[in-house]
């Protein structure tokens, strides 16, 4: 008999995100059956969409099976917006993806960067809910598709990257989620820096914020960094934000600077957020027409 699991309204709060770990460690473990059962659920948030794709393959990479009950989906909001992004499709319910405020889920089990950022650029940022010049679209872009990197560089995940995304228009938030099931942040650099006995004390704040200091990377073999300045500096002014789960470790990126935090609940991968305001303000570069970035 399969274990079945109970999908909750799941928002994107920080109780959501532990709400999402404990269901992955309810699985957490090797030749898991799993049924999905949506009967409780009447919301769900990009964050919970890609998290629930990338939990589903790592349970069948461990050798189990999940089945979503879709006869349980029984809200018409959940149902419309988990087909129209694709990921109803994807796990076996007869329906297609079509285009309206949903940004596709998507599974990228391979590094194929022209394809992420064709997805970023076409699906994202260049959809129009936010408006910014080509030149300011495109090194966004680049700039986002440097979390994808880090995932398929540093996090040893054997299945991939899993992202989805939305724009909610009554909040005028467009929300995009990353999400990988590697060794997570805080441990990479724990065993990086494992030449210094302090380096198993360090709390995941201490290794987050080293691992978003301009500089700090644990390549080897080149240089490297966050590379998420320019980023960083967009979300400040759009008012938007950049969070992050990674094990036991949370950090978030807004308009009031940079703050990393400990958490009770912990879970084996990274999870990326970034949330930006849909405004008529027009972003640009300052050496541009008008100034404003």
């Amino acid at each position: 008999m399969p274990k079945v699991i109970q999908i909750p309204r799941i928002n994107d709060e920080k109780r959501d995100f532990a709400t999402l770990f404990t269901i992955w460690s309810q699985v957490n473990d090797y030749f898991e059956d799993v049924l999905f059962d949506f009967s409780l659920c009447d919301f769900l948030r990009p964050n919970a969409v890609a998290f629930l794709g990338g939990l589903t393959r790592l349970i069948e990479s461990r050798g189990g099976t999940v089945v979503f009950d879709w006869k349980t989906l029984t809200n018409s909001w959940v149902r419309t917006t988990l087909r129209q992004n694709g990921f109803a499709s994807a796990f076996g319910d007869p329906s297609s993806r079509w285009d309206g405020n949903s940004i596709p889920y998507r599974e990228d089990k391979v590094r194929k960067p022209d394809e992420i950022m064709d997805y970023l650029e076409h699906y994202w940022i260049g959809k129009g809910w936010i408006q910014v010049s080509p030149r300011l679209m495109n090194a966004i872009v680049g700039h986002m598709w440097e979390i994808y990197n880090n995932a398929f560089e540093h996090s040893g995940s054997q299945i991939g990257v899993f992202s989805c995304g939305q724009c909610f228009r009554k909040n005028n938030d467009l929300i995009l989620s990353v999400v990988d099931f590697g060794q997570g942040i805080p441990a990479k650099i724990r065993n990086f820096l494992s030449f210094d006995s302090r380096a198993k004390d360090l709390k995941a704040s201490a290794c987050l914020r080293w691992a978003f200091q301009a500089g700090n990377t644990t390549k080897t073999d080149e240089p490297g960094g966050s590379g998420l300045d320019l980023l960083k500096q967009f979300i400040a002014i759009n008012q938007g934000e950049l969070e992050v789960y990674s094990n036991e470790g949370y950090a978030i990126i807004d308009k009031d600077g940079e703050r990393y935090e400990n958490m009770i609940i912990s879970f084996e991968g990274t999870a990326v957020q970034i949330t930006l305001r849909c405004d008529e303000k027009l972003y640009q570069f300052k050496d541009e027409l008008e100034p404003s970035f």
